[in-house]
């Protein structure tokens, strides 16, 4: 095997970036204190062309040298928007029809593995502040909450994993990947 020169990969430019569909969902970064985890979901939502990212709070918008480090361009092409607070958000989402779901481990949650997502639907995920998780009052306002189910001895993971393996399981379960 040999690897696979950028050149041989297809990847398309910016302006096909903007011009192109995007995955139907939206991930609301609520209050993320580190930078890297900011530019690592802005890779990620890059990879598999997420609609957009809110961030919220305390999380840093872009330009800023800790984002880019992690996101390496990708927060000039996926499109953002800054709330003050995530509940903001939420509120925004909703009169946008969407559906808003925070990643948390809460009672009746739903497993990520198990959560179905409706063709035509447009939907919004909430990841927590790497400490303290998503506030109360806006997993309280989301229309529900999906969980990762975990095995070992440590009661979380990393934001920025949790907002890869999210990403991966929406885009297969909307089809993107085949």
């Amino acid at each position: 095997m040999k690897k696979k020169l950028v050149t041989e990969m297809g990847r398309i430019g910016r302006e096909e970036f903007v011009a192109a569909d995007k995955l139907p969902l939206t991930i609301v970064l609520d209050n993320i204190r580190s930078l890297h985890n900011v530019g690592s979901v802005f890779r990620t939502s890059d990879a598999f062309r997420v609609e957009r990212i809110i961030l919220c709070g305390i999380t840093a918008t872009p330009p800023q040298p800790e984002i880019h480090k992690t996101a390496l361009g990708a927060e000039d092409v996926v499109d953002w928007l800054y709330f003050a607070d995530a509940m903001q958000a939420v509120e925004y989402l909703h009169s946008n029809n969407y559906g808003v779901y925070a990643i948390e481990q809460v009672q009746g949650s739903v497993s990520l593995q198990s959560f179905e997502v409706e063709e035509g639907k447009r939907y919004a995920v909430v990841l927590g502040n790497e400490v303290k998780g998503v506030q109360q009052q806006v997993v309280d306002a989301c229309d529900g909450a999906i969980e990762i189910p975990q095995f070992g001895t440590k009661h979380s993971l990393n934001v920025s994993v949790t907002g890869g393996m999210v990403i991966w399981e929406f885009a297969r379960k909307m089809g993107w990947v085949k």
